[in-house]
């Protein structure tokens, strides 16, 4: 994972399949097509699961609001899907009980119901029936809810992951199978033969330097940014993606003291509502705003902010204020634009599309993280088809990811997302000079990390650090601007780079955490 010897390599070979964009979808293509054996490029114009991919309420979910909108087949897809990243990525994904309070005579039946056709459709890939609650036995358990009217609940299973953790962990994986992943390289153009695409042009963005790179195939699997890509291909295309902003607001676990998550099905707008324990605090969302300008950097709406303390308020005992949130974080649900006249995104359904135009660029657009394996199958057997590639056949099915590891403790151990890997981290802080020892301890986050990001998971700036393969800036975001400096002087060693490098990463850093916290008026 040497940047220099990436780069000499993305220069000479001629590839099979070039995929853009590094989120959740990408990561999940280059993975299947590299496991099948294709020479596969990865290239992602910033860094790793920076938009919508390390934004998400961190749940692994059949989707209990896509039952109730009567999308079976979605609910079915999603259920499997959670049932198989349980198993190829054990120290990545936990099992989460959920329970939603009862305020109406009618909601117990309704939900414990509805629930036990969500339990069905696992099968075998199921994490464990739900039940009725009665009063008593929902506040046992949600001692913090709020009890006045309250007539019991339903508790139910799910899973849980840490998005951009699991983002770089595919990205490991798929360097693992023989692909080549850059972060901070933009595809700025697609080259042609004649009317067909044969491969693309991109920009090392830290060194300015333009690559001609062919490619038998070429997966347009950039999310938001989509339609971008799009034009490149057709330019004046009408555009394909309906953007949807969700934000999510980081409390301390005194709002949520057990481990039982919180989800409300119904909000005063229709929405849902989730109250989660994550890395020792609460998450707390999420809206679903329709956005006319996408950006690297979304920033939560006030209303939006108003609409989840309030209520967030009305289910827990102690309510939330802005100076209770640790950090409040925004990203965009690239959804399939419907055909014919407007929806409400939250109508709009979280499936996914696929895409071939008439010169050959497949594009991938919807979805959600929980599907994104069988997103990238789908993506793969297309492209085996357009760009006359060997047949194989996909094996992600059964792929444990990298790290895969199993005697290890998700709930209390910080490293635990590591897998395998946590023993090599801890090492460098025994054995190399200058690495031992806490960079937060708040947070629970060791020197040693940093080295690994730098050296294994192309880590190039302090937000990759702090944003992404630690989620500092996520948790809590004074302390992330806190430990910032050390971090910068961390890289800079790790990376050869001077004390105006450093300085430059603080104020770079400094900039973007504004938006992750409240400051005072």
């Amino acid at each position: 994972m040497e940047r220099n010897t990436i780069l000499k390599k993305i220069r000479k070979t001629k590839w099979d399949i070039v995929i853009i964009g590094g989120g959740a979808t990408g990561l999940g293509c280059a993975v299947d097509a590299a496991s099948r054996g294709y020479k596969t490029l990865l290239l992602e114009q910033v860094d790793f699961s920076k938009g919508t991919s390390s934004r998400s309420t961190k749940l692994v979910h059949g989707g209990v609001r896509y039952l109730q909108q009567g999308d079976m087949s979605l609910v079915f897809e999603a259920l499997k899907e959670r049932g198989l990243m349980f198993k190829n990525a054990p120290h990545l994904v936990t099992n989460q009980s959920f329970i939603i309070p009862t305020y109406d005579w009618w909601g117990g039946p309704f939900y414990t119901v509805g629930l036990k056709v969500y339990d069905f459709m696992a099968g075998k890939l199921g994490l464990g029936p739900s039940k009725h609650l009665s009063r008593e036995e929902a506040i046992e358990a949600l001692p913090t809810v709020e009890q006045e009217g309250l007539k019991g609940g339903v508790i139910y299973q799910d899973g849980q992951f840490d998005d951009s953790r699991m983002a770089i962990t595919l990205a490991l994986t798929a360097v693992d199978y023989g692909a080549t992943l850059l972060n901070y390289c933009k595809v700025t153009q697609l080259l042609k033969d004649g009317e067909l695409i044969n491969g693309v042009v991109a920009v090392d963005q830290e060194t300015g330097e333009e690559m001609k790179i062919k490619s038998k195939v070429v997966i347009n699997a950039t999310g938001v940014f989509a339609d971008e890509v799009i034009q490149l291909d057709e330019p004046g295309k009408p555009e394909m993606i309906t953007p949807s902003q969700g934000i999510h607001l980081i409390l301390d676990r005194s709002f949520l003291p057990n481990d039982y998550a919180i989800m409300v099905p119904h909000t005063s707008d229709g929405r849902v509502m989730f109250a989660v324990p994550w890395h020792d605090h609460v998450v707390v969302g999420t809206t679903d705003t329709l956005i006319e300008n996408h950006s690297l950097e979304p920033v939560a709406l006030e209303s939006e902010v108003d609409f989840v303390l309030q209520t967030a308020g009305q289910y827990l005992v102690k309510q939330p204020t802005r100076k209770d949130v640790l950090s409040v974080f925004a990203g965009l649900r690239p959804l399939a634009k419907p055909e014919g006249g407007k929806k409400a995104t939250k109508e709009i359904s979280r499936g996914h599309k696929i895409l071939i135009s008439i010169s050959g660029l497949i594009t991938i657009i919807g979805g959600k993280w929980t599907t994104y394996r069988k997103m990238a199958e789908e993506t793969i057997d297309k492209a085996i088809m357009l760009g006359g590639l060997a047949e194989r056949d996909c094996i992600t099915h059964h792929l444990p990811v990298h790290g895969y590891r199993m005697d290890i403790d998700p709930y209390n151990d910080p490293l635990a997302p590591y897998g395998l890997d946590k023993e090599e981290i801890l090492a460098i802080g025994e054995e190399e000079k200058g690495w031992d020892g806490w960079l937060s301890e708040k947070l629970q986050i060791r020197k040693s990390q940093v080295a690994w990001a730098v050296r294994k998971e192309l880590a190039r700036t302090v937000e990759d650090m702090l944003a992404r393969r630690t989620r500092a800036l996520f948790l809590d975001a004074r302390e992330s601007v806190r430990i910032a400096p050390d971090v910068a002087k961390l890289m800079a060693k790790e990376l050869g780079k001077k004390k105006k490098w450093q300085k430059e990463q603080i104020e770079q850093f400094n900039e973007i955490a504004k938006n992750y916290y409240f400051r005072d008026k």
